[in-house]
């Protein structure tokens, strides 16, 4: 240690800084699309090329299913909008990809159930308001899809932005432990909501709560004669796996055991593999790597784990943000698997005690529970009142996130009291709604 020893700067100095930053980019301006070129189609033709050629007309042909679809699966075209139009230049850690549907419920160790963001394929440095921008134009093009009013979509999007706002001013008036312990258990959290958001989330989290790995295992195994379990193969959504991979599998488990904590790496010597197959989710995810690993023991009690193919994120890739130097030291010795475990254990309050990382096939993974009580809310189906609750929800989720960076303080400085900020970010989100629009056009008659 050094005996010229300086305190870290305070919240008040980064408040300052904050509110400092407004000169370099002053807050109407993030209401500004990008004036560059853009060639949309390319950027999604690249990601297709890189994944696997049989799934790529099952990623085009759920992103055509609406625009909403389609805005799901453009994570990388909206890191370049983003990249070539004025920002902050205030970089936390973030998610890349906060849509509304990015968000949902699943246990935590504790098996309470928890409500957080989901998705952390994209998670790493960006900007602030990438993230919210990400949702606002997602309650813009979702609300749109649904046919609700443009007063019930301005009313939600302006509420997601205050909510944020807020939510990072209290966040970090706190201490930096008690930001870490903060988080959103479900049982605390809709004592708040009205009446109609209770009933609504009341629905979702029956829902979560069924959706168990014995459950999945229940609907998507059955028992061979020699009480062994295994697949039940559904092409394209369940398909079988190569006898190579079959043959690494015990490998590729020890390498996972070793990155994950200790006592759940002894957890697993209860365990066999029983199968494996090759799983496809998600929209944007669809022609990347992903797995079901079956263990079961003698007694036949199961474990359900689902390794993901890891690439590298788009707010890097696209966005060209440059990132920190010690997560760029993490992914070049272990890869974007750990990247994205290393960014969701940050975002997440409470995280899945099972995640781990692994590297093989000349690819990255992640792995992680399949099924542990994850839900989502189905946005399409709320009435206008609880639209506008989640929207805010979500909002407050992302804050939380965010308030782990230390540039957190710099952030609500800022952004001051949010209203500057809540009308340039629902103007931006409405012309990249267009945006989207015109792009899923053409990607609807290009396909």
């Amino acid at each position: 240690m050094s005996t010229d020893w300086s305190a870290p700067p305070s919240h008040t100095a980064l408040l300052e800084r904050g509110v400092a930053a407004r000169k370099d980019t002053p807050r109407r301006l993030l209401s500004e699309l990008t004036d560059g070129s853009r060639d949309p189609l390319g950027i999604l033709d690249a990601q297709n090329r890189t994944r696997q050629q049989d799934l790529v007309p099952l990623r085009r042909e759920r992103m055509a299913a609406s625009p909403f679809a389609f805005y799901r699966g453009t994570a990388a075209l909206m890191a370049a909008d983003l990249a070539d139009a004025p920002h902050s230049g205030i970089l936390v850690a973030s998610c890349g990809d906060a849509h509304v549907s990015n968000f949902g419920f699943y246990a935590s160790a504790q098996r309470s159930l928890m409500f957080d963001l989901n998705d952390f394929d994209e998670a790493a440095w960006a900007p602030w308001e990438w993230d919210v921008k990400r949702l606002v134009a997602s309650i813009v093009i979702g609300g749109m899809a649904t046919g609700r009013s443009d007063a019930v979509i301005d009313a939600a999007a302006l509420a997601a932005v205050t909510a944020y706002a807020r939510g990072i001013a209290r966040s970090t008036s706190l201490s930096p432990k008690e930001r870490y312990y903060s988080h959103f258990d479900v049982e605390s959290s809709r004592r708040l909501l009205d009446k109609a958001s209770r009933a609504a989330i009341r629905t979702s989290v029956r829902q979560a709560e069924k959706r168990t790995g014995e459950r999945a295992v229940r609907k998507l195994t059955q028992t061979d004669a020699a009480g062994r379990r295994r697949f039940i193969l559904q092409e394209p959504t369940t398909s079988p796996v190569g006898e190579e991979l079959r043959a690494n599998v015990q490998a590729m488990v020890a390498q996972y055991r070793s990155t994950a904590s200790p006592d759940v790496a002894l957890l697993f010597e209860h365990y066999g593999v029983s199968d494996v197959a090759r799983r496809v989710v998600g929209v944007g995810s669809v022609g990347t790597r992903c797995y079901l690993v079956l263990f079961q023991d003698g007694d036949d009690n199961t474990l359900l784990m689902q390794p993901k193919q890891a690439s590298q994120s788009v707010l890097a890739e696209y966005g060209r943000v440059t990132q920190p130097p010690a997560l760029q030291a993490l992914v070049d010795q272990h890869g974007e698997g750990a990247r994205v475990v290393a960014m969701q254990r940050i975002l997440q309050a409470l995280s899945d005690p099972f995640l781990g990382h692994l590297r093989a096939e000349n690819a990255d993974y992640y792995v992680r529970q399949f099924h542990d009580m994850k839900g989502s809310v189905e946005v399409e189906e709320l009435e206008d009142g609880p639209f506008v609750t989640y929207a805010q929800a979500c909002a407050a989720v992302i804050a939380r996130a965010h308030s782990q960076s230390v540039t957190a303080s710099c952030v609500a400085g800022y952004i001051g009291g949010g209203r500057a900020v809540a009308a340039s970010l629902l103007e931006w989100g409405r012309r990249y709604a267009e945006v989207s629009l015109a792009d899923y056009r053409s990607f609807v008659a290009a396909s």
